[in-house]
């Protein structure tokens, strides 16, 4: 029997079949895993270089498409930036239009330019351009020499040039400007006049703002103004009617915000169409509010009263004053008729008393008088961002007893529709003067302004000026339900050269605030030269004509500006309604 157990020296028997199965696959297995996992970090590497190749080319295109939008932005850029209202109402507009020239070399230069004679083309020319002159258009043609014969043609107006059948009358593309509310706040705005280097601004804002409106960087932001066109379009509508009805030789007026200086609405009348430029190379350009320096008269009485009262010669306002004409350095002083034997502060105000407003200003003295006009800005030029300011003319050296008498009762002392509106701005709302702007103003950066009567005294003020519209002369300027102050001025008009005083021309004003228990709006409207009509009762002072006027226009412009009408609330003036009596002065 043979022994099979195995010993230390017995040979190796092969492996058995399984176990050789079992080795073979699991290496199998293992190089597989390396082959996937090997494959995948591969299909990984290739996934992330292609993601950053994408992301990299979508960085270069965004970047790129970017800086073309910005170039495209740039181009598509109106040539002249727009101006709005504070509501973004367009008030002027850039926009490629067409010109009417005449290219002699449109043939080629050989033969006439013309189909027809120079005398046939400037007839028909006339015919489709009536404010053409025949003349100048003839030599033109006759120059033989390229020039543009109109700067701004409308659509049907070429198609009745193109039917003259002549080649050398060419149209091409010009940036114009456009004007969409007419003459709506035409002083204000300006208009575009051509010169060598291109259309620039003439007057207003297209002056002042030339360069930044044609800043390519800028052009496609809208500058906006402060105005509000409802209700700059309301002033000019009863400015123009009351010039109407008084035939007036013009007039101007203001809308102004009492407590940051915001210009409304800037009328100037009779105004002009800045669409047409070639109609505004007038006298109708000259701004009457900004530029033009008038003795406004009684409207300066208040700021005489006011700084009394702040200089404490005015403590007592039951006070009495004779009113009595008397003399001065050869001149008299004298009301528009007689007023009684004595008024105090409040009856004099009413009552609009020249005598009564000269003693006060001689207690005052000419040196404090002339500092509170210092203080209110009488003495320079109007604050404003356009050109037509006025310079007003001013007393110089120390104030006489007679010219501080003449000045408390605005004569002696010429200034603008403007400097009007700023004084009567810091007489209401507090004491504080800041100067006008035709830019909206931040909330969080209103000018701090300057001092010139304590709070005090302006809210006495804001008394008194309730009560020359409840019972003086300021009747006609009352609103229901507005709660309007203000004061009357009737003054003569001063002859050329510092002549003589006209005693057939006046200068009406009406100085306003509304509403009085909480001032936020100050109004002036002035007329040139208005004539007592049947409109007016044969009367031409402010009373009867300029007073009539704010009276219209605050109903109108109050909702608009956020101050809708309460006929149960007004300013109390209990204490000051026993010292007065009714009547009328001016």
């Amino acid at each position: 029997m043979t022994d099979i157990s195995p010993t230390l020296g017995a040979p190796n028997l092969p492996a058995h079949p399984a176990t050789t199965g079992r080795l073979h696959f699991a290496d199998l297995r293992q190089r597989s895993v390396e082959t996937a996992r090997s494959r995948l970090i591969w299909v990984v590497i290739g996934f992330v270089f292609f993601a950053l190749t994408a992301f990299a080319r979508i960085g270069q295109l965004g970047f790129g498409a970017a800086a073309l939008a910005h170039d495209d932005g740039a181009a598509m850029a109106p040539p002249r930036a727009e101006i709005t209202d504070r509501n973004g109402v367009p008030l002027a507009r850039a926009f490629p239009g067409y010109a009417l020239r005449f290219n002699p070399e449109a043939l080629g230069g050989s033969g006439s330019p013309l189909v027809k004679t120079p005398e046939e083309v400037a007839r028909a020319l006339v015919q489709i351009f009536p404010d053409l002159v025949y003349g100048v258009v003839l030599d033109k043609l006759k120059a033989g020499e390229a020039t543009e014969l109109r700067g701004r043609v409308l659509p049907e107006q070429a198609n009745a040039v193109q039917a003259l059948g002549e080649p050398a009358l060419e149209f091409p593309i010009v940036p114009q400007r456009f004007y969409p509310q007419g003459s709506l706040a035409a002083h204000v705005i300006g208009y575009l006049e051509a010169d060598k280097t291109g259309l620039h601004g003439k007057i207003g804002i297209e002056e002042t703002l030339d360069a930044r409106l044609l800043d390519k960087a800028r052009r496609a932001e809208p500058v906006a103004l402060s105005l509000d066109a409802r209700a700059q379009g309301a002033l000019e509508d009863e400015l123009a009617r009351g010039i109407a009805d008084t035939h007036a030789t013009g007039g101007g007026g203001i809308v102004l915000d009492a407590d940051n200086g915001e210009i409304i609405a800037l009328a100037s009348l009779p105004s002009f169409d800045p669409n047409r430029p070639d109609l505004a190379l007038n006298r109708l350009v000259f701004n009457r509010t900004s530029n033009q320096v008038y003795e406004l008269g009684s409207t300066f009485k208040p700021f005489t009263i006011a700084a009394a009262i702040d200089a404490g010669v005015v403590t007592d306002l039951a006070v009495r004053y004779p009113a009595t004409p008397f003399k001065i350095a050869g001149r008299t002083i004298s009301d528009s008729h007689n007023l009684g034997a004595s008024l105090n502060v409040p009856e004099a105000l009413i009552h609009s008393s020249n005598i009564v407003t000269a003693q006060v200003a001689d207690k005052l003295g000419g040196q404090k008088l002339r500092d509170t006009m210092i203080a209110l800005g009488m003495n320079t030029r109007p604050p404003i961002e356009i050109s037509a300011r006025g310079k007003p003319l001013w007393p110089q050296g120390d104030w006489s007893r007679l010219t501080t008498m003449t000045v408390s009762y605005g004569h002696g002392l010429s200034v603008t529709p403007l400097h009007l509106a700023t004084g009567y701005a810091a007489l209401v709302n507090g004491g504080l003067w800041r100067p006008a702007t035709l830019f909206k103003v931040d909330p969080a950066h209103v000018p701090e302004g300057r001092r010139v009567f304590q709070a005090a005294t302006s809210a006495r003020m804001r008394q008194l000026l309730r009560l020359i519209v409840v019972d003086g002369t300021g009747k006609r300027a009352d609103a229901a339900g507005f709660r309007v102050g203000g004061k009357t001025g009737s003054a003569e008009i001063a002859g050329a050269h510092g002549g003589a005083y006209r005693k057939n021309a006046l200068i009406a004003t009406f100085a306003a605030a509304f509403p009085m228990d909480r001032p936020r709006y100050v109004v002036i409207v002035m007329l040139d030269e208005p004539q007592g009509t049947e409109a007016t009762s044969g009367q031409r002072t402010a009373a009867y004509n300029a007073a009539p006027i704010v009276g219209r226009l605050v109903p109108r412009i109050g909702p608009m500006l956020g101050v809708a009408p309460d006929r149960h609330r007004d300013i109390d003036v209990s204490d000051l309604t026993p010292l007065v009596a009714n009547g009328e002065g001016e």
